[in-house]
Protein backbone atom coordinates (compact mmCIF):
# COMPACT_ATOMS: atom_id res chain seq x y z
CA UNK A 1 0.00 0.00 0.00
CA UNK A 2 1.23 3.34 -0.90
CA UNK A 3 2.71 5.39 1.95
CA UNK A 4 3.96 2.00 3.81
CA UNK A 5 7.28 0.35 3.45
CA UNK A 6 7.62 -2.81 2.56
CA UNK A 7 9.63 -4.99 4.65
CA UNK A 8 12.06 -7.45 2.65
CA UNK A 9 12.67 -11.03 4.58
CA UNK A 10 15.95 -11.99 3.66
CA UNK A 11 17.82 -15.95 4.57
CA UNK A 12 17.32 -16.12 8.08
CA UNK A 13 19.92 -18.18 10.75
CA UNK A 14 17.82 -22.06 10.82
CA UNK A 15 16.68 -22.11 14.44
CA UNK A 16 16.60 -26.07 14.77
CA UNK A 17 20.37 -26.06 13.31
CA UNK A 18 21.61 -23.59 16.00
CA UNK A 19 19.67 -25.34 18.85
CA UNK A 20 20.54 -29.08 17.80
CA UNK A 21 24.19 -28.00 18.07
CA UNK A 22 23.96 -26.48 20.79
CA UNK A 23 22.77 -29.98 22.29
CA UNK A 24 25.16 -31.74 20.66
CA UNK A 25 27.91 -29.86 22.20
CA UNK A 26 26.41 -30.06 25.77
CA UNK A 27 27.18 -33.84 25.60
CA UNK A 28 30.31 -32.83 24.70
CA UNK A 29 30.85 -30.37 27.37
CA UNK A 30 29.43 -32.82 30.39
CA UNK A 31 32.97 -35.12 29.35
CA UNK A 32 35.02 -32.51 30.95
CA UNK A 33 36.13 -29.15 31.61
CA UNK A 34 38.98 -29.07 29.10
CA UNK A 35 36.34 -29.67 25.93
CA UNK A 36 33.93 -26.90 27.19
CA UNK A 37 37.00 -24.47 27.32
CA UNK A 38 38.38 -25.70 23.91
CA UNK A 39 34.57 -26.04 22.57
CA UNK A 40 34.23 -22.22 23.60
CA UNK A 41 37.25 -20.91 21.43
CA UNK A 42 36.55 -23.40 19.08
CA UNK A 43 32.96 -21.92 18.71
CA UNK A 44 34.32 -18.47 18.56
CA UNK A 45 36.71 -18.90 15.68
CA UNK A 46 36.56 -22.00 13.36
CA UNK A 47 33.80 -24.36 14.78
CA UNK A 48 33.34 -27.06 11.88
CA UNK A 49 36.91 -26.95 11.39
CA UNK A 50 38.02 -27.81 14.65
CA UNK A 51 35.66 -30.84 15.07
CA UNK A 52 37.01 -32.18 11.98
CA UNK A 53 40.49 -31.98 13.23
CA UNK A 54 39.62 -33.89 16.40
CA UNK A 55 37.38 -36.40 14.33
CA UNK A 56 40.81 -36.94 12.14
CA UNK A 57 43.06 -37.24 15.36
CA UNK A 58 40.85 -39.81 17.36
CA UNK A 59 40.41 -41.95 13.71
CA UNK A 60 44.39 -41.57 13.51
CA UNK A 61 44.74 -42.71 17.03
CA UNK A 62 42.72 -45.49 16.70
CA UNK A 63 44.26 -46.66 13.75
CA UNK A 64 47.63 -46.53 15.06
CA UNK A 65 46.32 -48.15 18.19
CA UNK A 66 45.55 -51.29 16.29
CA UNK A 67 48.91 -51.05 14.51
CA UNK A 68 51.21 -50.26 17.23
CA UNK A 69 49.18 -52.36 19.63
CA UNK A 70 52.46 -54.42 21.17
CA UNK A 71 54.10 -51.09 21.91
CA UNK A 72 50.89 -50.12 23.60
CA UNK A 73 50.95 -52.87 25.87
CA UNK A 74 54.71 -52.28 26.30
CA UNK A 75 53.87 -49.12 27.42
CA UNK A 76 51.31 -49.56 29.82
CA UNK A 77 53.53 -52.46 31.50
CA UNK A 78 55.99 -49.18 31.91
CA UNK A 79 53.15 -46.53 33.18
CA UNK A 80 52.38 -49.50 35.69
CA UNK A 81 55.81 -50.06 37.03
CA UNK A 82 56.32 -46.54 37.80
CA UNK A 83 53.18 -46.03 38.95
CA UNK A 84 53.96 -48.91 41.67
CA UNK A 85 57.41 -47.45 42.49
CA UNK A 86 55.42 -43.82 42.91
CA UNK A 87 52.77 -45.95 45.61
CA UNK A 88 53.35 -44.34 48.58
CA UNK A 89 54.27 -41.39 47.03
CA UNK A 90 50.93 -39.72 45.86
CA UNK A 91 47.24 -40.58 47.75
CA UNK A 92 45.37 -39.98 44.72
CA UNK A 93 47.68 -42.32 42.75
CA UNK A 94 47.46 -44.68 45.55
CA UNK A 95 43.38 -44.91 45.19
CA UNK A 96 43.93 -44.81 41.55
CA UNK A 97 46.23 -48.37 41.67
CA UNK A 98 44.00 -49.62 44.61
CA UNK A 99 41.09 -49.09 42.42
CA UNK A 100 42.55 -50.69 39.28
CA UNK A 101 43.84 -53.75 41.43
CA UNK A 102 40.28 -54.10 43.37
CA UNK A 103 38.09 -54.00 39.84
CA UNK A 104 40.00 -56.27 37.49
CA UNK A 105 41.28 -58.60 40.39
CA UNK A 106 44.46 -58.60 39.73
CA UNK A 107 48.38 -57.33 41.30
CA UNK A 108 50.90 -55.83 39.61
CA UNK A 109 51.13 -54.99 36.29
CA UNK A 110 52.93 -58.72 35.43
CA UNK A 111 52.13 -60.03 39.24
CA UNK A 112 52.53 -59.71 42.80
CA UNK A 113 56.51 -60.06 42.06
CA UNK A 114 56.22 -56.64 40.01
CA UNK A 115 55.92 -54.63 44.00
CA UNK A 116 59.12 -55.44 44.50
CA UNK A 117 59.64 -52.46 42.46
CA UNK A 118 58.94 -49.97 45.65
CA UNK A 119 61.07 -49.73 48.40
CA UNK A 120 58.14 -50.56 51.38
CA UNK A 121 57.14 -53.53 49.90
CA UNK A 122 60.40 -55.36 48.18
CA UNK A 123 62.09 -58.13 49.55
CA UNK A 124 65.23 -57.12 50.09
CA UNK A 125 67.01 -58.05 53.62
CA UNK A 126 68.13 -54.01 54.20
CA UNK A 127 64.01 -53.43 54.15
CA UNK A 128 62.95 -52.34 57.69
CA UNK A 129 59.18 -51.64 56.64
CA UNK A 130 56.56 -54.05 57.86
CA UNK A 131 55.03 -54.58 54.59
CA UNK A 132 58.39 -55.99 53.45
CA UNK A 133 57.60 -59.19 51.53
CA UNK A 134 54.16 -58.23 50.92
CA UNK A 135 51.54 -56.25 48.53
CA UNK A 136 48.68 -53.53 49.16
CA UNK A 137 45.47 -55.03 50.34
CA UNK A 138 43.51 -54.35 47.23
CA UNK A 139 45.65 -57.07 46.08
CA UNK A 140 43.79 -59.28 48.26
CA UNK A 141 40.88 -61.99 47.26
CA UNK A 142 38.20 -60.16 49.57
CA UNK A 143 36.56 -62.36 51.82
CA UNK A 144 32.21 -61.91 51.47
CA UNK A 145 32.14 -62.23 55.39
CA UNK A 146 33.98 -59.86 55.96
CA UNK A 147 32.38 -56.56 56.91
CA UNK A 148 35.89 -54.63 58.00
CA UNK A 149 38.26 -53.94 55.58
CA UNK A 150 41.57 -55.88 56.60
CA UNK A 151 44.47 -53.18 55.37
CA UNK A 152 46.94 -55.53 56.52
CA UNK A 153 45.80 -59.03 53.88
CA UNK A 154 48.84 -58.40 52.40
CA UNK A 155 51.44 -58.35 54.57
CA UNK A 156 54.38 -61.20 54.34
CA UNK A 157 52.18 -62.64 51.77
CA UNK A 158 54.83 -62.69 49.31
CA UNK A 159 56.93 -65.24 52.06
CA UNK A 160 55.04 -68.14 50.75
CA UNK A 161 54.74 -70.26 48.00
CA UNK A 162 53.36 -69.12 44.80
CA UNK A 163 50.54 -72.17 45.10
CA UNK A 164 49.66 -70.61 48.35
CA UNK A 165 49.36 -66.95 47.63
CA UNK A 166 46.51 -67.33 45.52
CA UNK A 167 44.56 -68.09 48.64
CA UNK A 168 45.05 -64.83 49.51
CA UNK A 169 45.73 -62.43 46.90
CA UNK A 170 44.90 -62.08 43.10
CA UNK A 171 48.35 -63.55 41.09
CA UNK A 172 47.44 -62.12 37.84
CA UNK A 173 49.17 -59.12 36.54
CA UNK A 174 46.63 -56.30 35.55
CA UNK A 175 48.19 -55.55 32.69
CA UNK A 176 47.10 -59.23 31.20
CA UNK A 177 43.55 -58.10 33.41
CA UNK A 178 43.21 -55.04 31.50
CA UNK A 179 43.87 -56.36 27.76
CA UNK A 180 41.43 -59.35 28.48
CA UNK A 181 38.60 -56.63 29.31
CA UNK A 182 38.97 -54.94 26.03
CA UNK A 183 38.48 -58.42 24.37
CA UNK A 184 35.28 -59.11 26.81
CA UNK A 185 33.50 -56.33 26.34
CA UNK A 186 35.17 -55.51 22.99
CA UNK A 187 31.59 -54.79 21.66
CA UNK A 188 30.88 -51.95 23.87
CA UNK A 189 33.97 -50.06 23.52
CA UNK A 190 33.81 -49.78 19.52
CA UNK A 191 30.17 -48.88 20.05
CA UNK A 192 31.09 -46.22 22.05
CA UNK A 193 33.70 -44.90 20.26
CA UNK A 194 31.54 -44.94 16.88
CA UNK A 195 28.98 -43.23 18.83
CA UNK A 196 31.04 -40.74 20.03
CA UNK A 197 32.46 -40.33 16.19
CA UNK A 198 28.40 -40.57 14.98
CA UNK A 199 27.67 -37.52 17.20
CA UNK A 200 31.30 -35.64 15.90
CA UNK A 201 30.49 -35.76 12.60
CA UNK A 202 26.44 -34.60 13.16
CA UNK A 203 28.16 -31.31 15.09
CA UNK A 204 30.73 -31.31 12.27
CA UNK A 205 27.44 -30.63 9.46
CA UNK A 206 25.32 -29.13 12.40
CA UNK A 207 28.24 -26.23 12.41
CA UNK A 208 28.81 -26.13 8.51
CA UNK A 209 24.84 -25.53 8.15
CA UNK A 210 25.26 -22.97 11.06
CA UNK A 211 27.82 -21.15 9.33
CA UNK A 212 26.02 -21.33 5.78
CA UNK A 213 23.22 -19.79 7.25
CA UNK A 214 25.31 -17.06 9.33
CA UNK A 215 27.19 -15.66 5.70
CA UNK A 216 23.94 -15.82 3.88
CA UNK A 217 22.65 -13.27 6.51
CA UNK A 218 25.91 -11.28 6.68
CA UNK A 219 25.88 -10.92 2.63
CA UNK A 220 22.28 -9.01 3.06
CA UNK A 221 23.20 -6.48 5.73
Amino acid sequence: MPGKAQHFQGPQVSCCAKYLLFASNVLFWLLGAAFLAIGLWAWAEKFSVFLGLIFFLELTAGVLAFIFKDWIKDQLNFFINNNVKAYRDDIDLQNLIDFAQEYWSCCGAHGPNDWNLNIYFNCTDSNPSRERCGVPFSCCVKDPAEDVLNTQCGYDVRLKLELEQQTFIHTKGCAGQFEKWLQDNLIVVAGTFVGVALLQIFGICLAQNLVSDINAVKANW
